[in-house]
């Protein structure tokens, strides 16, 4: 079995690229130095993994992108389409499924937009995971490159199909959910790999093929790699959590509320913030929706105002995960924490 594979993310619809006017142009096939990006970032891991899965929204692009390999005479790329799932689409769905479709022990996960990735970079971050689930590049100021991470296949399998499950649509939400997180300093561990940063060139506009501009942030206080230990709950929690995501969307929501309360107690009960404030969210959600079914005014209000505090309760767990990244100076995820919680918070206060 391949120890280590890449899940190369090409299904976006790129929407920063398009030029108004003009038939839309797929990104991956855009030529940077003669050669679309996708060869270039297959060409630049293929020295660092053993199996590359290329993952697609369509069965349309497999067909184009395979042209493209066979002209640089690339083989041993499998194709993988994303799944669907209810309510989310985007990197996270092609993660989860790429995810599934590698059998390697860990994967790195990279757009198909960063033309320059140099191996070395990517084989640091591989032997930067050694103890942790995920291991991401971290800039001085905090912020993460959130699609350029290497992952234990097994845990993020778990984690993004549970994700997807639950209407989490954006990929910092793998961080936020593992247990144990190696932030690795671009500036202190990566630097000497990649001294102009290459790596983190990305592609966004059209221009950007021209003028390769780099992602390069060192200003900060972080100039070394942090590894922080949250907790990720356990395979069955994880499934209680989809059952109860699914009673949701099915119009369960009595059952829904009831089995979120119920998940939300455990994991509040150790400490796993970022889950359980997902977990009250959903509570306070099926609470709202359950009151809008009832004739009776007294129950009516009496479940929505158990929603308002479901909300409050999902406010104030990912309060207390954004102090874990503020005390940690993860500026990035504590953005993304205190954000999640001003929109709980605002429930709480609607009329």
């Amino acid at each position: 079995m391949a120890k280590r594979a890449a899940i190369i993310l090409a299904g976006g619809q790129a929407k920063r690229f398009q030029v108004k006017q003009e038939r839309w142009r797929d990104k991956a096939l855009a030529r940077l130095l003669g050669k679309p990006l996708l060869i270039h970032v297959i060409e630049g891991i293929s020295d660092a993994v053993e199996e590359i899965i290329v993952c697609v929204n369509e069965e349309a692009r497999k067909l184009q992108y395979s042209e493209a390999l066979h002209e640089y005479s690339i083989r041993n790329v499998k194709f993988c389409t994303d799944e669907k799932f209810a309510h989310v689409g985007g990197p996270i769905v092609a993660i989860a499924t790429g995810s599934k479709s590698a059998s390697a022990d860990y994967c790195v996960v990279l757009p198909c937009d960063v033309p320059l990735i140099q191996p070395t970079v990517v084989d640091y971050l591989f032997n930067a995971i050694r103890g942790s689930c995920v291991a991401v590049p971290m800039w001085p100021d905090g912020r993460l490159e959130s699609l350029m991470v290497v992952c234990e296949r097994p845990i993020v399998v778990q984690i993004t199909d549970a994700l997807c499950e639950l209407g989490r649509r954006r990929p910092d939400d793998i961080i936020r959910g593992a247990s144990k997180v190696t932030f690795v300093s671009t500036v202190g561990d990566l630097k000497d790999l990649d001294p102009e940063f290459k790596s983190f060139v990305n592609i966004n506009f059209r221009e950007d093929l021209t003028r390769l501009p780099t992602r390069v942030v060192e200003n900060g206080p972080i100039k070394e790699s942090l590894q922080l230990n949250v907790g990720c709950p356990r395979t069955s929690e994880l499934k209680l959590l989809k059952t109860a995501s699914g009673y949701y969307r099915g119009g369960k929501f009595l059952e829904a509320s009831s089995m979120f309360s119920s998940s939300s107690n455990r994991l509040e009960s150790r400490g796993l913030n970022f889950w359980a404030g997902i977990s009250r969210e959903n509570e306070g959600k099926s609470l709202f929706s359950l009151s809008e079914r009832q004739s009776d005014t007294e129950f009516k209000k009496d479940h929505y105002m158990k929603g308002k505090v479901a909300f409050m309760r999902a406010a104030q767990n990912y309060g207390l995960e954004a102090e874990i990244y503020e005390k940690n100076q993860v500026g990035f995820l504590a953005k993304r924490a205190r954000a999640d919680g001003s929109w709980c918070q605002r429930r709480v206060n609607q009329e």
